[in-house]
């Protein structure tokens, strides 16, 4: 595979490629566990239609992940600030 895209794209394209394709299959991997991570309570936070769906469809679960990641600055920011 690494093969047709050093073909196709040249070393640094393929090299690129390969970065892009490992960090994104990461960030797809630690979306669906902050998805399916239960509240401190041990409550479940995730529904059952957001795991599916981050199953299914990648980019959803990195999405969620910027988003939280987001968030999570944003209430930091506020709680510094008191």
């Amino acid at each position: 595979m690494l093969q047709s895209f050093y073909e196709n794209f040249g070393f640094f394209g393929a090299l690129a490629l390969a970065i892009s394709m490992f960090l994104f299959f990461i960030l797809w991997m630690a979306g669906i566990a902050g998805i399916t991570l239960p509240y401190d309570g041990g409550q479940k936070k995730g529904h059952n239609w957001q795991i599916i769906l981050a199953v299914l469809i990648p980019i959803y679960p990195v999405i969620w992940l910027i988003l939280d990641i987001y968030t999570q600055r944003k209430y930091m920011d506020d709680e510094s600030a008191e």
